[in-house]
């Protein structure tokens, strides 16, 4: 038996709260997608401005300094989820959550305003900025989900998760729409004499920094909503042992709480448990599902964020070629091809695992998702040398485009969902933190790993005999592996946690044990008094539920 204001939290029923908390939790990670995703438009510009044209060709920027800018950001989201998950269990929830938004704003602000105009110092000031970015999308990685999983209750806390995960997909869908209008905007407002594919007129250097401001309003509207939010319940009445004010801070926001909770009565207040992080009674109680969290979030980051990078190559054959279009021509088709793909998989994949992930279970979902990712991705790689190297052909679109969609309907949401609900309340955040910052060493490896074997394709012209594409179809194989790997993993060590109380996921132990559970509920957190409904009729805290 839990504490009675637990017990409340898991049978309150749904309202607008929740809804709202959807929203505020959301925007950090709608601006986290906005960024990783406008990022290649942006690239294509920068190419063409600080690169120059060689052989009749649009200057490009070069694969490793595109690979150093995708990285910088992911080595700063690794240390940002280390960071802010060890403060959101340290210092509160709420107290660390408007920071890591003022970050991510600041930085978003900041990677467009440059006041160089030499490549170099372009590139450092870009890098900088996006680190520090990255370092505020990865604190807002745990406290989202560590945060809706304590407002949420247990019938509806995966949904509710997933929706603050799915504001991704309209991260992506808004910066493809923004970059869309900006190239739009700026190429009616230049002369047609002064453009040329060969030719990149000075107005498009203010174009990608316009691009990349925007990215900080989303997350700067909701940052009021955020530092006014109370802190969740679970971590004032588990970790700060404070039930009154856990239950006067949820009476502000859930009508399903009464503000004027009855005094406590009776009873010594128990020590809360002292073993520490890694200890050996963490690592005894905890330690196989903290493995298991790191891993699958590790093994789908890995072809998740490499296919994020393949849609730069895979574009190219469906629109004009970079050396008959001009820069805003090429940057709008870019944007335009990731606006379709995330219309088309990327979306109704969010919403798929909203609507089925308390009815099917997390376990059988990710499961699922990486086994039809290695389908989809062996059968990419297959004839890719003989069939599909210059996707031309429609089918290869379709069978990406799914590799999206299982990705999200699948392992990438339920690894960010599953870490929420399986720790106790006073590791909950750090755990989290430590799962998303393996995931991100996976992207790391893929994004990079994964750019390095494209560019193989290129080598037909030093080593006689390379087939083209032959590069492309190891990677993919090597992808589609990885998937399977992720489903055996997923199979032998991921616990389902479907309605089930957060108490109840913690390995089957609480973190106050089963018998310190019950007295305390019985003799420390009893009312003296009842305590009315203000809508009538008995209140859920006093509700045997």
């Amino acid at each position: 038996m839990g504490l009675k204001i637990l017990t409340a939290l898991d049978h309150a029923r749904t309202q607008y709260y929740h809804f709202k908390a959807i929203i505020i939790a959301g925007m950090g990670l709608f601006t986290d997608s906005y960024d990783l995703f406008c990022i290649t438009p942006v690239m294509k510009l920068i190419g063409r401005i600080y690169y120059d044209p060689q052989g009749g060709t649009p200057g490009v920027t070069p694969p490793a300094v595109v690979s150093a800018i995708v990285a910088i950001a992911l080595v700063g989201t690794v240390i940002g989820q280390l960071i802010f998950g060890m403060l959101g269990d340290r210092v509160g929830r709420r107290r660390v959550y408007g920071f890591s938004l003022l970050l991510m704003i600041a930085s978003s602000f900041g990677c467009g305003f440059s006041i160089c105009r030499t490549r170099n110092c372009v590139l450092t000031s870009l890098c900088f900025f996006r680190f520090m970015l990255g370092i505020g999308i990865g604190g807002d990685y745990p406290l989202s989900a560590t945060i809706m999983s304590e407002f949420a209750n247990k019938r509806t806390r995966g949904s509710f998760i997933a929706a603050v995960f799915s504001m991704q997909g309209f991260g992506i869908l808004a910066s493809s729409g923004v970059t869309m209008a900006i190239a739009a905007a700026f190429k009616r407002a230049t002369k047609a004499s002064s453009i040329g594919p060969l030719h990149t007129p000075e107005a498009a250097d203010l174009a990608w920094r316009i691009i990349l401001m925007i990215g900080a309003i989303p997350a700067a509207l909701t940052f009021y909503w955020r530092i006014n939010m109370p802190e969740t319940a679970r971590y004032t009445a588990l970790v700060e042992q404070d039930v009154i004010k856990a239950t006067n801070d949820m009476g502000k926001v859930l009508v399903d709480f009464d503000m004027e909770t009855s005094e406590v009565s009776g009873g010594p207040r128990r020590p809360a448990p002292t073993y520490g992080l890694f200890s050996k009674q963490f690592m005894g109680r905890h330690g196989r599902n903290l493995f298991a969290c790191a891993m699958a979030w590790f093994l789908v980051d890995i072809p998740y964020y490499s296919s994020t990078l393949f849609q730069s190559q895979i574009y190219q054959p469906w629109f004009p070629p970079s050396d008959h279009v001009n820069a805003y021509e090429e940057v709008y088709n870019v944007a335009k091809f990731q606006a379709i793909i995330a219309v088309a998989s990327t979306i109704p994949g969010y919403f798929a695992t909203v609507y089925f992930i308390e009815r099917t279970g997390r376990r059988k979902i990710q499961m699922m998702g990486f086994f039809f990712m290695a389908i989809f991705l062996f059968a990419l790689a297959g004839p890719y040398d003989k069939y599909w190297h210059d996707h031309t052909k429609g089918w290869f679109i379709v069978l990406y485009g799914l590799t999206f969609f299982f990705s999200n309907f699948g392992p990438n949401t339920t690894t960010f969902i599953v870490p929420a609900e399986l720790f106790p309340a006073r590791f909950r955040a750090t755990c989290h933190g430590i799962s998303g910052a393996s995931g991100k060493v996976g992207a790391i490896i893929g994004a990079v790993g994964f750019l390095w074997a494209s560019q193989q394709r290129n080598k037909k012209q030093v080593s006689p005999g390379w087939k083209p594409g032959i590069g492309m179809t190891y990677a993919l194989t090597i992808l589609g592996g990885v998937c399977l790997i992720g489903m055996l993993h997923t199979y032998l060590f991921t616990p389902e946690t479907k309605m089930r109380s957060l108490e109840e996921n913690e390995s089957g132990e609480s973190q106050h044990g089963p018998e310190d559970l019950e007295n305390i509920n019985h003799s420390v957190f009893t009312s003296s008094a009842p305590s009315v409904h203000p809508l009538g009729g008995r209140s859920p805290l006093q509700s045997p539920l």
